[in-house]
């Protein structure tokens, strides 16, 4: 995978199918699980990761995190576990308990746990940590930022969903306003654009915030309202808490969006695409570089679509054949660097303004 290291400014992340975890145990605020240690070669590297408040069954960005560890314990041998957080008052300790585990390297997941990182990294100089969705102004020297330009994949289904709506209304659902949740809205709300604009559509976007990156049930109740409202397709970035969004197009009959991976499974006659944001294969990559002794602290690593680590899936059976081509002929423009989706709200007005 072709990795693009830039030190940038503070980014910050969001929230996909429950896996079966083995060995799971816990206490108090936070449940503590390991995959075991008889698979591969014996290692005495030890990787632990930290969830946010979603946990690791969020079917999201945690899960795919603590994926990425088994594969890499079934690959190296190496020592792996996890600590979920149930609040954020979590994090400290929780990285306190990674540190006090001899762990050599910790993974914090999601932008909510910077501080913490930050602050467990310069308290602990000799043991490496990590961080998804999140870029330091400056990064500590044992520290890893991860980010990902998820406005592509979003780019991809906002132009989809333009293509698709039959109502003319389509929804956007965030967890939690931030740097990396803006990636989404906006790159979803450029894709709708573009179809307006080169294909004659007059599609509106809806967008709602749920300030929650973990309660399902306020995601199913807001996209409820967004389908009762008009909206015949609803795309979710928040985590566990898109769940419920997902479970209210299940129950309206409509279509919706998934997240971070292929979210098909969970209602396959109302799924119609995913963004996917491959964590899994950033926390494989970064994770054996550190076995294999290289210096990945005091960096950011940002993957995208020419790493193959965003996209949608090849799964397409609610969509129109052409439709799916036409998005996977723009990932190609992507790529090639003929399109820049936006990330933020001034970058959409400027592309807007090119279209």
């Amino acid at each position: 995978m072709n990795k693009r290291f830039k030190g940038i400014a503070s980014m910050a992340a969001a929230g996909v199918l429950a896996l079966a975890l083995a060995g799971c145990g816990g206490g108090g605020a936070a449940d503590s699980g390991s995959a075991g240690t008889d698979k591969g070669a014996e290692s005495s590297y030890k990787v632990t990761m930290v969830t946010d408040m979603g946990g690791v069954n969020d079917q999201s960005f945690n899960e795919l995190a603590w994926k990425g560890l088994q594969e890499l314990e079934d690959e190296t041998g190496t020592k792996v576990s996890y600590t979920e957080s149930k609040q954020e008052s979590d994090y400290g300790p929780n990285l306190d308990k990674a540190v006090d585990g001899e762990n050599n390297l910790v993974w914090g997941i999601g932008f909510a746990m910077a501080n913490a990182i930050e602050t467990a990294a310069k308290q602990n100089p000799d043991v490496n940590f990590a961080i998804i969705d999140n870029a330091y102004e400056n990064t500590p020297d044992n520290v890893t930022g991860v980010v990902f330009r998820a406005q592509e994949p979003s780019f991809l289904v906002g132009y989809i969903a333009a293509m698709t709506t039959q109502t003319g209304k389509v929804g956007f659902v965030g967890g939690m306003q931030s740097v990396v949740i803006d990636q989404f809205e906006w790159g979803y709300k450029a894709g709708v654009e573009y179809a307006n604009k080169t294909q004659g559509k007059n599609v509106t976007v809806d967008v709602q915030y749920l300030e929650s990156f973990g309660d399902a049930a306020k995601g199913k109740a807001t996209a409820t309202k967004m389908y009762s409202d008009g909206c015949d397709i609803v795309f979710h970035a928040a985590g566990g808490a898109g769940n419920g969004v997902i479970e209210a197009a299940k129950e309206a009959g409509k279509l919706v969006i998934g997240v971070d991976k292929d979210q098909s499974s969970l209602a396959p006659e109302n799924v119609l695409t995913s963004a996917m944001k491959k964590v899994d294969v950033a926390v494989l990559e970064l994770s054996k570089k550190a076995i294999n002794g290289e210096e990945i602290g005091g960096q950011t690593v940002e993957f995208g679509m020419t790493d193959d680590a965003v996209g949608i899936p090849e799964e397409h059976s609610l969509m129109a054949d052409e439709v799916y081509n036409q998005a996977i002929d723009l990932e190609g423009e992507i790529k090639d660097g003929k399109i820049t989706p936006p990330a933020n709200e001034d970058d959409f007005n400027a592309f807007v303004a090119t279209l």
